[in-house]
């Protein structure tokens, strides 16, 4: 057989089926390996060496001279104009998301925690969401004195399991909250149908996924409200922003009101809420970037759609699955599982240490679920809780946060390409990425021999 470098194999690699070479059904990696160089940990060369990443977030001339028009203009905060660029970002941003409105916040966190309040939900509820997200998912929740309640994620999409949500439905749950993580659509189809037949209200939490499609829609249109954050790694960034989008009115008018510390659109004092507004700087930040906003999105698609093409030959390692029905994601982040028995049982650890050494950084993300963080035992001894939840619930509650397939993915397998700015690279940065896991798929013996 003629040998072919590993460069070769990759630009070979879309047009031939992989499968069995020759015969003995050895697999065309193996067969190649020979060919393969020293990985660079152990001396070699590595991949890639000397390149950078597109830059995040990306501060072009439009957003400079956005800034600099709100800084003269003395309309600094969103009261001071019902044409200034919080408002009118608000309309752009609700006509580019397919959504009726928008009310902007001042983080993705506020934005949820506004529409928990603004749902009626409070103390002695119980709304059910995802271990492995961001605090911000859970502090929604908490702020508003409502019982966090967490299922298990499905291992391949890292989603929400929505056959454990529906196990721990009780009669005090009020709303679901999906989290659409890394940026692309959780199981939409399911958690809508189990909360239609419970009866519940659905919160997105879109705060990663912005432009991401399901079935026609934009993510964030198909639940009762749709929250995002524009914090400074998002896809379309302000440094420290938030959003809601729906098409209900009223209730839209109350997400209104709760960001307003409780103050209506008329000027009336009317519920309780806090002062959650989204400042005139980071809504001209926003605007600036809206013209390039779908462009990019595009990009990020493109080359995530490459990547897991490519990866497909390599069992090693796995893309985020995609449910039936997603049409796009934002790919704020492009994820995989990394599955140990295909490098000799070799640690991820050891993995992203090698693969480092090629010039390639992947992280692991979040380090461990939010059902092992401290805020649990804090709330479980505040009087509050102890007031609105009998302890025989506290008691269940506790005993119920065991998360296993969150841990399995935080502890040993995920894999993650941080963030929104290296899916704007090119074809080329997306194969450097390709080689180097191959490389290391390629010569595994070598990596069994690398100590941390």
């Amino acid at each position: 057989m003629k040998k072919i470098s590993r460069r070769q194999f990759m630009t070979t690699a879309s047009a031939v089926t992989l499968g069995v070479v020759a015969t003995n059904n050895v697999s065309a990696f193996e067969k190649i390996s020979s060919s393969a160089n020293t990985l660079a940990i152990a001396g070699g060369t590595p991949v890639r060496q000397n390149k950078t990443w597109p830059k995040w977030p990306q501060a072009d001339e439009k957003v400079i001279e956005s800034v600099t028009k709100t800084t003269r203009s003395g309309i600094w905060c969103r009261i001071d104009s019902p044409n200034g660029t919080v408002p009118t970002f608000e309309k752009e941003y609700a006509s580019l998301m397919g959504a009726k409105y928008c009310v902007a916040t001042g983080s993705g966190t506020q934005s949820l925690h506004t529409c928990v309040e603004a749902l009626g939900i409070g103390p002695g509820d119980e709304v059910i969401t995802s271990p492995y997200t961001d605090m911000g998912t859970i502090s929604g929740i908490l702020s508003a004195r409502a019982l966090p309640v967490l299922a298990d994620i499905d291992r391949e999409s890292f989603q929400l399991d929505p056959k454990i949500v529906e196990r721990l439905i009780t009669p005090n749950t009020k709303a679901i909250i999906p989290v659409h993580i890394m940026g692309q659509p959780c199981d939409l189809d399911s958690i809508m149908a189990i909360a239609k037949k419970h009866n519940l209200y659905v919160i997105e939490d879109a705060c990663q996924a912005h432009l991401a499609q399901f079935r026609g829609k934009r993510l964030g249109t198909i639940g009762d409200v749709g929250c995002f954050s524009h914090q400074s790694s998002k896809t379309i960034p302000c440094g420290e922003g938030g959003s809601i989008i729906g098409d209900n009115e009223e209730l839209m008018d109350q997400c209104y009101t709760v960001m307003n510390h409780g103050t209506n659109k008329k000027g009336r004092s009317i519920t309780i809420g806090p002062k959650y507004r989204m400042n005139e700087f980071e809504g001209a930040v926003l605007l600036a970037q809206l013209p390039k906003a779908i462009e990019r999105w595009k990009r990020r698609n493109e080359n995530a759609a490459y990547l897991t093409a490519k990866l497909k030959s390599c069992p090693g390692v796995v893309p985020q699955k995609l449910y039936d029905g997603t049409e796009s994601g934002s790919f704020y982040l492009y994820t995989m599982g990394y599955r140990k028995e295909h490098f000799n049982n070799v640690d991820r650890a050891v993995f992203l240490k090698a693969l480092a050494a090629e010039g390639i950084n992947l992280s692991p993300y979040i380090a461990n679920g939010l059902h092992r963080e401290s805020w649990v035992d804090h709330i479980l001894g505040l009087r509050v809780y102890q007031a609105m939840y009998s302890p025989a619930r506290l008691k269940q509650y506790k005993e119920e946060l065991q998360c296993p397939v969150c841990d399995k993915v935080c502890n040993e397998e995920m894999l993650m390409l941080w963030a929104s700015g290296p899916l704007l690279g090119t074809k080329k940065d997306m194969d450097d990425i390709v080689d180097a896991i191959m490389k290391l798929y390629e010569n595994k013996d070598q990596l069994s021999k690398v100590q941390l």
